[in-house]
Parts: C-alpha cells; sequence; structure tokens
C-alpha cells in the first residue's frame, strides 16, 4: 500500500547494493511513495553488485562516488542538485567495513591501520557528505537525514569488533550535525538502529545467525527486516517528522529495552 508521503520530493541513497541491502529496499519505497532518486555507491561496490538494475526499476541515474572522498562527494553532491534543477529532501547514509571484520582480526588485537579505514568509511564518511550537502545548500528547508546504526554502539556485542565504536561515532555526528543543521535550515539528522537483518555486509559478522536467532527471540514483536526498516525511512523522510532530529530510533521490535524474555527464559530452563 503506498500513501504517497513522499510525492515530489528528492532523495540521495548511499550504499544499495543488491536486493538484499536496506538501502535497496529504502530506495524502492521511496520511488513507490512518489519520491525521485540519485543512487550512489563506490566504484568497486558498483562493480560487484547490481546497482544498475535498481537504477533502471526506480528510474535514477547512479553516480559512482567513494564517500571518504571530499572531491568524489563534492562532484556527486553537484551532479544531484543539477539532477533535480536545485536542492534534494532527503538523504540516505547506508555504509559500513570494516578490514578487522574482514580480516578475522580480533578487537584485542585490532590492527590500527585497518581501524582508521573503518572509521573513515563507516562514521567520517557521513560527517562529509553532510558537510558537503552543508556547504553546497544542498538540502531544502525540512529535510532529512538518516544514517543505519546498530545497537553495539551502545552494548558490547564482541563479535562486531571495531564497528561498534564506528556506530558510536556515526551516532555522535549525528548530534552534533542534527544541531548545526537544523539552526542553519531545518534540516533533521538522525540514525536508525536496526534489527540484527540479513544482509550482505551484516551476515558477514561471525555468529550472525545465533545472534539474529538471540535477537529475534529476545524481542516482543521479533526482529524488524529489511522491508520494515524501509517503511520507517519513508516515514522518517515525509513530513509527519518535522520536529524528529538528533535521535537514536531504536528499529528493533522492542530488543533494545527488554531484559529477558519468557522465551529466552524457558530456552535455558530447558538446558538445565
Amino acid at each position: 500500500m503506498t500513501y504517497n508521503l513522499l510525492r515530489e520530493k528528492k532523495g540521495l541513497i548511499f550504499g544499495a547494493l543488491d536486493e538484499n541491502s536496506i538501502a535497496w529496499k529504502v530506495a524502492l519505497r521511496c520511488h513507490e511513495e512518489g519520491a525521485s532518486i540519485t543512487l550512489s555507491n563506490a566504484p568497486i561496490a558498483m562493480r560487484m553488485g547490481k546497482i544498475g538494475e535498481l537504477a533502471k526499476m526506480v528510474n535514477a541515474e547512479v553516480i559512482p562516488a567513494d564517500a571518504i572522498s571530499t572531491d568524489d562527494l563534492q562532484k556527486l553532491v553537484q551532479r544531484t542538485i543539477e539532477i533535480n534543477n536545485g536542492p534534494f529532501d532527503f538523504v540516505l547514509h547506508s555504509i559500513g567495513m570494516s578490514p578487522n571484520v574482514r580480516k578475522n582480526k580480533p578487537y584485542t588485537d585490532s590492527n590500527y591501520e585497518f581501524m582508521a579505514k573503518t572509521m573513515d568509511i563507516s562514521a567520517l564518511s557521513l560527517h562529509k557528505i553532510i558537510q558537503t550537502c552543508y556547504q553546497l545548500d544542498a538540502l531544502n528547508e525540512n529535510g532529512s537525514i538518516l544514517a543505519l546504526t546498530y545497537i553495539a554502539a551502545q552494548r558490547v556485542f564482541p563479535n562486531y569488533n571495531d564497528m561498534a565504536d564506528a556506530k558510536a561515532l556515526l551516532e555522535s555526528i549525528t548530534r552534533s550535525w542534527g544541531y548545526h543543521y537544523g539552526v542553519k535550515k531545518k534540516v533533521r539528522v538522525n540514525t536508525i538502529s536496526q534489527s540484527p537483518t540479513y544482509t550482505t555486509a551484516g551476515s558477514g559478522v561471525a555468529g550472525f545467525d545465533i545472534f539474529f536467532n538471540y535477537a529475534d527471540g529476545m524481542s516482543p514483536l521479533g526482529n524488524a527486516t529489511a522491508d520494515e526498516c524501509a517503511d520507517y525511512c519513508v516515514s522518517m523522510f515525509s513530513d509527519l517528522s518535522k520536529k524528529v532530529t538528533m535521535q537514536n530510533l531504536f528499529h528493533d521490535g522492542g530488543y533494545s529495552f527488554t531484559g529477558v524474555s519468557e522465551k529466552m527464559m524457558q530456552l535455558f530452563n530447558e538446558k538445565e
């Protein structure tokens, strides 16, 4: 069901790789709700993924850009303004990668060059994107910027490794930019803390299946799916959320505020 929540709005979406990506689902839902979309991903990710297929589905131009390169971002944002004949309305940051995770380096033996890359790609890229939009006056008044995060920014999940540190920084950047961009142009900046989700990136975390099932058993509503996350993003891009900013919004079926569930207690009781 569609509601025309994003009719005449224009957006820029980072990070769609394939049909399993949350960014892919968000692009589809935004298109269904009436938005015009521009897509971007790193050149290497574009070669590995299927973003060209998505572009045809949502009638979007794809602009390659390395999100840690300020030169690439300048060109990307300027081109997005050209495509839309002026400023646009929303941005989705769905970017994250840890060389330490990929190389199976434990947190207690982190490679610091790898960690610096994790921070740059997974967190500082958001700062660079927002700063570029801010300096080029790329967003309309009452625009909305979202970044995807995870509860490991606040709680310990050992196998999430240095991505947890990156997500904590990402959320801090969101609050700081939410203030500055809100003062300048009423642009709101938020993070959505999503349930464990079977994406290409998420499934690469060691023990993900156990992780996923535990969260699902703890959450009174069960894990939130990628499609449900896309619905939430649409609501945050719409004018229905004009006064929501600088927030970390949990979208996890209630997991974040559940101490223990009866289902999990029963499971452990059966093991005794």
